[in-house]
């Protein structure tokens, strides 16, 4: 029996984290994906058809890289990143998203609904989703559609509507209740692409299995360069989609360190960063239970993040449930820390990663120093850069 790498149960729930907190005219709609995933998901059909889009579409497997550089100005323990900024729209997201699309696809569902904060969940599932030949809306906040310009533009020539979200923070949290609002007038018809491990049940196990090709990839990958299991696990942590991704396939390996990243921002003070699992406590949002950053009436705190795909408030169950059994630590890194590392690892290795994925490389670097040169660290490089450069010359004056 597995310790770690745990399945919900049947109502949804990895430990006490997660569910269904819906109305109850919408739980008949989440029963009947749950229902449906479950029917197709491990047959030959659809293995294939995930397996053909894997390989001729989306790029897989997407490689690890030895930062040789990198890992010698920190002079410990030696960094490898798993690329999956090389997939096709340019992160981790793509994974997921072939996935949903080809479920609403079969299921007879109309049009396709997400939120999205960075911009590469809604490039990601735009791009499913003309594959697949369905409409597509992708609601965004205001500021992050002003900060992540060319991921905008991305998605209306790949022809889905972007709403604008005015409301609130106009942020990614914001999106989600937006998106989520659009849905709810008809349920039946649209299906929402929900964007990480987050929302009720099935999404953070459905989103979890897709993304999972990461961890069972960078398995295989790092015992056929290095003869053994990386020690050390990093991965930026919002809602969690790529950190469960390259976490699951390592759970039970209990010498395998594994560390989560969430953003600090400009400081732990309320509003000013989005580290969630570090002060939130376990509240309910967006139809589950997990660690939440909310006020005395439990409603959700404002969170900030210098990267759009890490500020929301909540985070996804499993990663509560990983936390309060201590099998995954969570840490920080700030904005400042976040810029330095996204300049630094162009600079020394040419690789311009994302913001979000900045973080991870962050803590990576501190952590390396900690260590000695025979261990390894092997970082989820969740995604690329191009989004960011003119936010980034921006802030740094460049």
């Amino acid at each position: 029996m597995k310790k770690y790498d745990i399945q919900p149960d049947k109502k949804g729930f990895f430990g006490n984290y997660g569910g269904q907190i819906i109305p109850d005219q919408l739980k008949p709609i989440f029963d009947e994906i749950a229902d449906f995933y479950a029917k197709i998901k491990d047959t030959k059909e659809f293995k294939d058809e995930m397996n053909y889009y894997r390989k001729n579409y989306i790029g897989r497997p997407s490689p690890i890289y030895f930062a040789e550089k990198l890992s010698k100005k920190y002079g410990g323990a030696k960094i490898y990143l798993k690329r999956e900024d090389l997939n096709h729209t340019g992160a981790h997201k793509i994974n997921h998203t072939i996935g949903e699309a080809l479920i609403a696809k079969k299921m007879g569902k109309k049009k396709i609904v997400a939120e999205t904060g960075a911009g590469q969940h809604g490039v990601a599932l735009a791009t499913a989703a003309a594959v697949v030949g369905l409409p597509c809306e992708i609601h965004m906040g205001e500021i992050d559609i002003a900060k992540q310009a060319p991921n905008v533009t991305r998605m209306k020539i790949l022809g889905a509507k972007v709403v604008p979200v005015t409301q609130g923070t106009k942020t990614l949290k914001d999106a989600v209740d937006s998106a989520f609002m659009e849905f709810v007038k008809d349920p039946q018809n649209i299906f929402f692409g929900i964007g990480s491990v987050v929302g009720p049940h099935p999404f953070p196990m459905m989103v979890r299995d897709f993304q999972r090709i990461v961890g069972e990839e960078a398995r295989e990958q790092f015992l056929e360069m290095t003869g053994k299991l990386p020690d050390n696990l990093v991965a930026c942590v919002g809602g969690g989609s790529n950190a469960i991704g390259l976490f699951s396939a390592f759970l039970e390996d209990e010498d395998v360190k594994i560390y989560g990243v969430e953003p600090s921002g400009k400081g732990l003070q309320p509003g000013n960063h989005a580290a969630t699992l570090t002060l939130g406590e376990p509240g309910n949002i967006h139809g589950m239970h997990t660690y939440l950053l909310q006020d005395k009436d439990g409603n959700p705190e404002p969170v900030y993040s210098i990267a759009s795909g890490l500020d929301y408030p909540g985070v996804g169950p499993q990663h509560s449930f990983l936390k309060d059994i201590k099998r995954v630590e969570y840490k920080l890194a700030s904005d400042k820390e976040c810029l330095d590392s996204f300049m630094e690892l162009s600079q020394l290795e040419g690789i311009i990663p994302a913001l979000e994925s900045a973080h991870a490389i962050a803590y990576a670097c501190k952590l390396a120093a900690d260590l000695s040169p025979d261990q390894t660290i092997l970082v989820n490089l969740s995604g690329r850069g191009d989004k960011d450069i003119d936010y980034v010359v921006e802030s740094l004056h460049i």
